[in-house]
Formats: C-alpha cells, structure tokens, sequence
C-alpha cells in the first residue's frame, strides 16, 4: 500500500517541476502549442514597400565614453541597405567625457545631441526621442553590429498593423579561443532566440534586447529614470496597449562575449537587478483576465526566471538530502546522485574557466549556476541603486 506524501515531498515536488518548467518545460509547452495553432491558422507573409514608399526611419543611439567603436558604428550604419534620404543617424552622447563626441564630429551624417550631465541611458532615450520625427526608431548599442538588410527586415514586419515593437535577434561573436564568458552567453543567447521565435508566433515576444529592436513613436512613453532595463520594459508597454511584439531573426545584432565572467557578472546582476524591478512595475501584467497569453508568455518566460524559481532551485538540494534522510527511497537516492554530479560539473566548468580552459559541456552546469545565482545577487544590487539610472558597463571581449 502506497503511503501518502509527505509535506516534505510535496515541496520538493512542487519545486521540481517549477525549476523544469521554467527552464525546459515552457520551451516544450510552448513548441506545441504554436504547432497546434498554425494547424488551423498558417502564419501571413509579410510584404516590404517599394523603396518609394519606405516609412523614415531613425537610427537611435545611446552612447556613454564610446570613443573607441565610433567609426566601426558609423561605417556599419551607413552601410545599411536603406534609402540614404530615409535614414537617419542620432546618437544621444549625454555625460561622455571621452573622444566620443570628437570622433562623431567627422562624420556629418550623424545628429548628435549632448548634455553634459549624466543622467543614465533610459533619461537620455527619454530626451532624445522628444527630438525625433521619424514614425519608426531603431535603438542599438554603439558597440553591436548590424546585418546589412536589418532595417528593411524591421520595416518589412511593421507591415502589419498589429505590431508595435519589433525585437531583432542577438548573436555573440564567440572566437575560438573565448572562455566560458562569451562561451556560455552564446549559448544561452541561442536557446532564447528559439524561445523568443516560438513566442512570437504564438502570440508575442516578451520582451527586446537593447543591442536591436524598434518601434512606432508614437508607441513611445517617458520612462521612469532609474529604469534597468529600458528596452524591456518600453517593449512590454507597447504589448499591453493591445500590440503585438514581433520577433525578426533576419535583422540582428552581433556584439563579442563578455571579456572575463567578472564582466559577465556584472552584466548579469545588473539585468537579474532590472528583471525584478520591472516584474514590480510591469505587475498588471500578471493578470491573464486582462492579458490572456500575453500574461501566460510573460508569468512563464520571465517572471518566473526573475522570482521563485532561482530560490527553488537551490531549495532543491537540501530538500532532496532531507528525503533521503526520512525515506526509505532508492528514487531519491538517484535524484540526489545527479544533483550532486550536476554541481560537480558546475564547479569544474567554474574551475577550468578561471584558468581560461575551454570546456563547452562544463559550459552549460556553470553558465546555467552562475545565471540563478546572479538572480540572487540582483536583489542587493537593486536595492542599492534605487533612485540611479546609472551603471558601470560591462567590458566586451576585443
């Protein structure tokens, strides 16, 4: 006779499954349900306009002390395969006190607007798009290059009415001899552009990255100032105003890995920082009776990553140790076996990756740790730049 579940079970269960669906389970879930709908309704091509009848679209660049890829951005902008009269090129330089703005004096295809007082990235997009006309914005990072069709692949998915923010695909230039920096983001950049991809033909994408995306402006709304991660939370609005984010694979964003996991962890607590502070002020967007998919994308793909689950998956190990402790179980036993192996290899990928060795399997169990514990991380960090919209950047890989 099968004895009923203990609390203690209960819980490990419970957290079992939410650490696999956050991680695995949503991607599953989410593959067949866009196989499902496209069953019953084929997704529409999407038609770009004759040159002639191309919509002006602006470039928009957030810049702070980037002196050093100035002329690669501009020689990249300006190879765009787009109108030359239909393009236009602004960077908002606010508080630079490098060459940045010297360097940008030679090129006179750029409008560059400065003030010397910085206010961070999100006030200086605020400022800058109060001094734009054009109907589409295209935001990019000064150190990330763009594919040479990007802008016409963006306008071609403004065809529809329907989309008011275009998310572009970002790819991480991984060289041979990267380490597990540039290594394990490229990886994980891989799985959630398939995840982005999937979402957006369900519905919607949950979010932009900063490196590329668009969108209508007058779709644009002031954001607060201390606001971590502009382009997701400018992205979600424009969602929960009844438009759709589209997802544009064939326009991206190619930038190098981080240089060391030093860099990378910045990079990572800043955004772990960023993803709870706008689960709290994107919070109406937990209501699926407002929202409906939209919700259901949002709860699975984000919020989740960014809350509960990275403290259920630590919770994970000791729960499992207390079972094997008070049950006689040969199931939890082997649980426990793979957990511990799984750290194993965690801490070894950590090991080999102080020493710049490279290991892509060990990649994944570290890269996969080193996220959770960000996430953790990210609350300190939160609390300590409340009220700043400011940050130290993350150095790339050269």
């Amino acid at each position: 006779m099968q004895h009923p579940m203990t609390t203690l079970e209960i819980l490990f269960y419970i957290a079992l499954f939410v650490v696999f669906y956050t991680y695995l389970g949503y991607g599953i879930v989410l593959y067949l349900l866009v196989k499902v709908k496209e069953l019953f309704a084929k997704p529409k091509g999407k038609t770009l306009p004759a040159d002639e009848q191309l919509p002006e679209v602006t470039l928009f660049i957030t810049a702070y002390n980037e002196e050093a890829v100035v002329d690669e951005k501009m020689l990249n902008s300006l190879a765009l395969d787009y109108p030359a009269v239909k393009k236009k090129i602004v960077w908002v330089t606010d508080g630079s006190a490098d060459g940045t703005n010297a360097r940008l004096a030679n090129w006179p295809q750029a409008t560059v607007f400065f003030q010397p007082e910085r206010q961070g990235k999100t006030a200086a997009m605020n400022r800058g798009m109060t001094l734009v006309t054009s109907p589409i914005v295209v935001f990019t990072d000064a150190n990330t290059m763009l594919n040479k069709e990007a802008l016409r692949e963006i306008v071609r998915a403004f065809s529809d009415p329907l989309v008011g923010c275009v998310a572009g695909e970002k790819r991480i230039a991984v060289k041979t001899e990267d380490g597990a920096a540039a290594g394990g983001e490229g990886i994980y950049w891989k799985y959630e552009s398939t995840l982005k991809a999937l979402d957006a033909r369900l519905y919607s994408a949950v979010g932009a990255a900063g490196e590329l995306f668009a969108v209508r402006r007058e779709l644009y709304v002031p954001m607060q100032r201390d606001t971590l991660l502009d382009d997701f939370v400018l992205s979600l609005r424009i969602a929960m105003k009844g438009y759709k984010i589209d997802y544009c694979s064939n326009a991206y964003a190619v930038e190098s890995g981080s240089a060391n996991m030093l860099e990378e962890e910045k990079r990572k607590v800043r955004i772990c920082a960023g993803g709870l502070q706008s689960v709290w002020r994107l919070r109406p967007l937990l209501n699926p009776l407002r929202y409906g998919v939209l919700s259901f994308q949002y709860t699975s793909h984000r919020v989740l990553r960014w809350s509960v689950t990275p403290f259920l998956l630590f919770a994970l190990l000791p729960l499992n140790v207390a079972l094997v402790v008070t049950q006689n179980c040969w199931f939890y036993t082997l649980l426990l076996v793979l957990q511990i192996l799984f750290y194993i290899a965690g801490f070894y990928g950590h090991y080999l990756a102080s020493r710049q060795i490279k290991n892509k399997l060990l990649f994944i169990p570290y890269y996969f740790l080193f996220m959770n514990i960000n996430v953790l991380k990210g609350i300190s960090y939160l609390m300590k730049k409340k009220g700043s919209g400011t940050w130290e950047k993350a150095k790339r890989a050269v």
